[in-house]
């Protein structure tokens, strides 16, 4: 065998992910809040860029001064005494204002910091309760789950305070009358139970059922329950409808998630009977480059070195500026593509809502999938019909029978509709609304509708029936 070392030289063509090429991929991708966070990053690293927000630069715009009124006078030895101490306090130094009125006013309008926090509060709006009840109260507060259960025992209580159980007893009394109703309870019945008596019922067959028979109502077997209880089917429903609007977590009042605010990147309106797509750009800082740092480069005189690092740096600034017009326009585009597949949607609603793929977009704008895909990505569009995802208009559908598509959105709203038609003492099947749908020309599985009715969060047919 002739085995030759030797050198050659190939022409070949292979595409190179630059880090500029990663950049403009990242910037396409990010919500509005990610690309501000992003912009005001990259501001922090290269000193080209000057970064400034659409509502400072408006504000000084409109903004005049004021020859009326003199500058406010501060206290600078007290604002001196905040800052020594370590605490960034300035804002509320400056903006604070004192609490007045009743405190139980202040207790119930201010945010909750936390479930035990603010049944502590609660016990100590209380008067005439010794400090020793008022400890075990308090220790009782500190063992409670996030569903607002007691997590130990009275006898653990009682032998770790070394206190008797009476007291302990008592002290839960005094905690299981506090607000949320049910708060402190050991158990599922007895958190029920708390609330019930809260709400004064007296209905024996309320509490009967709660001791006895909870797992048969979780598992709606009704008519097992008026069997055993010797009373008609309609009576156990009455019941069952109190129960079911009682709070299971009485804890989860104190854990709410804080209202999640979103800004549209791309807002549709209608004018004179067509409809505009506007790129949102007040969430977007605006960029420029600094002006000291272009006339430095400007000047003939100065270290090659230093040229030499804010030339670099006036590049990556202008790739990042090319590279956010490009966003936009891209965005624009899309999202106009979007719109003209979707003008049913505009016009009449989710029932009229085409089935669409990214596959579609793309061709239809020379695009590659993966860019529609980013493009896409955490947008929001405001449109006549509310705010949606721009992803919520990528659905799949189902060919109707005279040959038309409907997305599965729509056969979504029409299954709604039709389970919320059904009589509730017969309520429909999975088969049943398949074959509902089949006589409006939609040929749809069993197992389709199931998926379907999940996603919706629909029970199954035995978990929907009443029995009066």
């Amino acid at each position: 065998m002739n085995m030759n070392f030797g050198l050659q030289q190939i022409q070949t063509q292979k595409l190179v992910m630059t880090q500029e090429l990663r950049q403009a991929i990242s910037i396409l991708q990010y919500s509005s809040l990610e690309l501000a966070e992003y912009l005001h990053q990259q501001a922090h690293e290269n000193p080209l860029i000057d970064i400034q927000s659409v509502d400072r630069l408006n504000r000084q715009q409109t903004e005049t001064p004021s020859t009326e009124q003199g500058p406010k006078e501060i206290d600078w030895e007290e604002y001196l005494r905040y800052r020594a101490s370590g605490e960034d306090n300035s804002y509320r130094f400056f903006d604070r204002e004192p609490e007045e009125g009743h405190p139980v006013d202040r207790v119930t309008c201010r945010r909750r910091e936390s479930m035990e926090h603010d049944l502590r509060e609660q016990i100590n709006l209380m008067t005439g309760l010794d400090p020793e009840r008022r400890k075990i109260a308090g220790y009782l507060l500190g063992n409670l789950d996030e569903r607002g259960y007691l997590d130990v025992s009275l006898e653990e209580v009682s032998a770790h305070l070394q206190v008797p159980v009476h007291q302990v007893e008592k002290a839960l009394e005094i905690v299981q009358a506090l607000e949320p109703a049910g708060i402190g309870a050991r158990n599922l019945g007895e958190c029920l139970t708390l609330q019930l008596k809260r709400a004064g019922e007296t209905d024996p067959l309320l509490y009967d059922v709660i001791e006895h028979h909870l797992e048969d109502l979780a598992a709606n077997k009704y008519q097992k329950i008026a069997s055993a209880l010797h009373v008609d089917t309609g009576r156990v429903q009455r019941v069952v409808d109190v129960i079911r609007s009682l709070n299971p977590k009485p804890g989860s009042f104190f854990y709410q998630e804080a209202p999640r605010f979103i800004i549209p990147d791309v807002t549709v309106e209608k004018v004179e009977g067509d409809y505009v797509v506007v790129v949102n750009e007040q969430s977007t800082p605006r960029l420029s480059i600094n002006r000291y740092y272009e006339n430095l480069l400007r000047q003939q005189a100065g270290h090659d070195d230093a040229r030499q690092f804010i030339h670099q740096k006036l590049n990556s600034a202008l790739w990042l500026i090319r590279s956010l017009e490009q966003r936009r326009v891209t965005l624009y585009r899309v999202t106009e593509a979007i719109m003209k597949v979707q003008r049913g949607f505009l016009e009449h609603g989710v029932s009229h809502l085409r089935p669409l793929t990214l596959r579609q977009i793309a061709e239809e704008l020379d695009l590659h999938e993966s860019t529609i895909s980013r493009t896409t990505n955490n947008k929001y569009v405001q449109t006549p019909r509310g705010l949606y995802e721009l992803k919520y208009f990528f659905t799949s559908g189902i060919n109707r029978q005279d040959g038309s598509a409907l997305s599965s959105e729509s056969i979504k709203l029409m299954m709604k509709n039709v389970i919320e038609r059904e009589d509730k003492r017969k309520p429909l099947s999975d088969q049943r609304i398949a074959e509902q749908l089949k006589q409006q020309g939609i040929t749809i599985s069993r197992r389709t509708v199931a998926k379907y009715r999940e996603e919706l969060n629909i029970p199954s047919s035995s978990r929907r029936k009443r029995l009066g």
